[in-house]
């Protein structure tokens, strides 16, 4: 009759397991391996073509937010926020390599890890 039991014990060992296991992934599921990794500060000014000496590829692998006048901007292709003044692409206008004209909009800036 033992031996009848003892997997009974060694399951019930195996399920509280299993139940523990899954307590720790609810406990630290919004935590990834990522977190641990520090974001590096915001600069001053950034750009987002790759051939601008504001450009800081770093900055990229993480999502950034820029906000002009407390609205967020999600067309944004260079900042600065010490001089107030965000360039945006305009809707069709072109230079003559094919690249968007850029606009200059001008007030308060700020920018932000998502």
């Amino acid at each position: 009759m033992n031996a009848v039991l003892e997997p009974n014990v060694c399951n019930a060992y195996n399920g509280a397991r299993f139940f523990y296991a899954i307590f720790q992934l609810s406990y630290n599921w919004g935590q990834t391996m990522t977190d641990t990794t520090a974001q590096p500060a915001l600069p001053d000014r950034l750009s987002v073509n790759p051939r601008s000496p504001h450009h800081v590829a770093e900055i990229f692998e993480h999502d950034i937010g820029i906000k002009l006048n407390g609205k967020e901007r999600f067309d944004v292709e260079e900042y600065c926020i010490s001089e107030g003044w965000v360039k945006v692409p305009s809707h069709k206008a072109l230079d003559r390599r094919g690249q968007p004209l850029l606009m200059t909009m001008k007030g308060e800036v700020e920018a932000f890890y998502k």
